[in-house]
């Protein structure tokens, strides 16, 4: 089972993101479920929603402790909230920043996690451009898409299709297209310098 853990603020689309991993694992053949986790669905305020992914029936219902991977909607929940929780030491980190790990001053606390699993995507600038709302939450579908390799990006497009309509639709799309070619010319170039 991989299990996935994101973080981010009312209004994020921090729900919405979880249901279209959901969607998009189910679309691959997995079984797949989603839920939130929070008290108060105010703007602005930190949000938790979950996503479970597996070959068979998944029966827990409880809130995610040991994630294999995070997302991060919001890299200023990094000093509010502990994100990083029960986090896998193999585990996956993707942060919505146009800044590096070490520039959040997150270098020494990565530095054990393997550098492939550690990706940071500008998706709130890629939600700008192409939907012209600061919503991270499709271009960091189409970043983890990408990372891990769990969820295809047709299947992300068929989830944006059962979420969105019209020229929404068409924004997210290419901004997850665009979000996930970049994340695959970056680990081309990684593993051409290693």
């Amino acid at each position: 089972m991989f299990q996935v853990r994101i973080h981010g603020r009312g209004g994020q689309g921090v729900v919405t993101g979880a249901e279209m991993m959901s969607i998009a694992a189910f679309q691959g053949g997995r079984h797949a479920q989603a839920f939130p986790s929070f008290g108060s669905e105010r703007t602005g305020a930190p949000v938790v929603a979950f996503c479970r992914m597996d070959d068979k029936e998944i029966r827990l219902r409880e809130p995610i402790m040991q994630p294999d991977a995070i997302i991060i909607q919001d890299p200023t929940l990094l000093h509010q909230v502990d994100v990083f929780s029960g986090l896998k030491k193999d585990g996956y980190i993707l942060i919505n920043t146009t800044r590096s790990f070490a520039e959040l001053g997150l270098g020494e606390f990565v530095k054990d996690f393997k550098p492939e699993h550690l990706l940071t995507v500008p998706a709130s600038e890629l939600a700008m451009n192409h939907v012209g709302r600061a919503i991270p939450n499709v271009p960091l579908l189409g970043a983890f898409a990408a990372l891990c390799g769990l969820i295809s990006l047709e299947a992300v497009q068929s989830a944006i299709d059962q979420k969105f309509k019209g020229a929404v639709a068409l924004g997210n799309k290419a901004a997850a297209v665009q979000a996930y070619n970049t994340v695959m010319k970056h680990n081309a170039e990684e593993t051409h310098h290693a």
